[in-house]
């Protein structure tokens, strides 16, 4: 039998989360889809369990490296579909997520913070489950209105396009997705790339800021942040915005090499070069492939050279 899996729409309902915040936590690489259909990336119900637990802890106020961590556990010992979901709730023991078999198969140790059912969540599941694709809309029938990540999408799309007006159409996109849903964080911090390119650094720095008072981890804001302080000359506050960057993303290359260039300039050479070796170690497969790469690594290793100069 065919594995049921459901749209965007179908799990934000089921979920009883916001569409546009549902993707935006899938276009940010939070927690998302894993299956495909018919081209389009669905969900399926172990998606669903992860989403409640990523929703859950959002609310209880754990950041966003420490939910990745705990659902990186709860993947592995989810039981089948076919399992019979009344005996079985999924617990989150302030370190990990544990699935937890009441008849004993598995306990968590530890106090739990949270846990829930998964039988009810299924039964919401089973109702709207999308095992074919939709028909397609009939003809005369309105266009279903849309929501601010379809705004937000349009506005990445504008932006990649090359236009010559690519940025001022982007931009408008951007703000209708803020009008229709006000925390969508990644649509501030699209506005501020586009205030920087057009040379506005202080309306960039006002879009980084109020990306990151919706979603302080959030890696592209903070890294933005702290390469237009960088770019101001205000070095120590640029290393503790790299250093932030790091702490939510300690495999982000970039920010590796670019809090060595801080560093660098504040005279901590050893730790300097510490981090252009993590940068080079990171970017070791794309230097072999890709030019740009290849290029940023080089500059990497000259920098490195220079520092070991007495």
């Amino acid at each position: 039998m065919e594995e049921a899996t459901y749209s965007f729409a179908g799990a934000a309902k089921i979920l009883d989360i916001v569409e546009s915040k549902l993707r935006y936590w899938a276009q940010t690489g939070f927690v998302g889809p894993s299956a495909r259909r018919g081209g389009k990336p669905v969900f399926t119900f172990q998606d669903l369990v992860s989403i409640k637990a990523a929703k859950e802890l959002v609310d209880r106020g754990f950041k966003a490296a420490e939910i990745r961590k705990a659902l990186e556990s709860v993947r592995a010992s989810l039981p089948h579909v076919d399992r019979p979901l009344d005996r079985v709730r999924v617990a989150f023991d302030g370190d990990r997520l544990v699935v937890v078999d009441q008849g004993g198969a598995y306990e968590t140790s530890g106090q739990k913070v949270f846990d829930f059912g998964l039988a009810e969540l299924r039964t919401s599941a089973q109702r709207i489950a999308e095992v074919r694709p939709r028909a397609q809309t009939p003809e005369g029938t309105p266009a279903p209105k849309r929501t601010a990540y379809d705004w937000f999408a349009e506005g990445t799309l504008r932006e990649s396009s090359g236009d010559a007006d690519a940025d001022a159409r982007a931009e408008a996109c951007y703000q209708q997705a803020l009008a229709l849903d006000p925390g969508l964080a990644a649509a501030h911090t699209n506005l501020g790339g586009i205030a920087h390119r057009h040379g506005d650094a202080g309306l960039a720095r006002a879009a980084f800021e109020r990306a990151l008072a919706l979603d302080p981890d959030q890696v592209e804001a903070r890294f933005n942040l702290a390469n237009l302080i960088l770019e101001s000359g205000d070095l120590e506050l640029a290393v503790a915005e790299f250093r932030r960057v790091l702490q939510t993303a300690p495999d982000f290359a970039d920010g590796h090499y670019n809090l060595a260039v801080a560093l660098e300039r504040l005279g901590g050479r050893a730790q300097a070069r510490a981090h252009l070796e993590k940068y080079l170690a990171l970017e070791h497969e794309e230097a072999t492939t890709s030019s740009s790469a290849a290029a940023w690594a080089e500059q990497a290793r000259t920098l490195i050279a220079r520092l070991a100069e007495p």
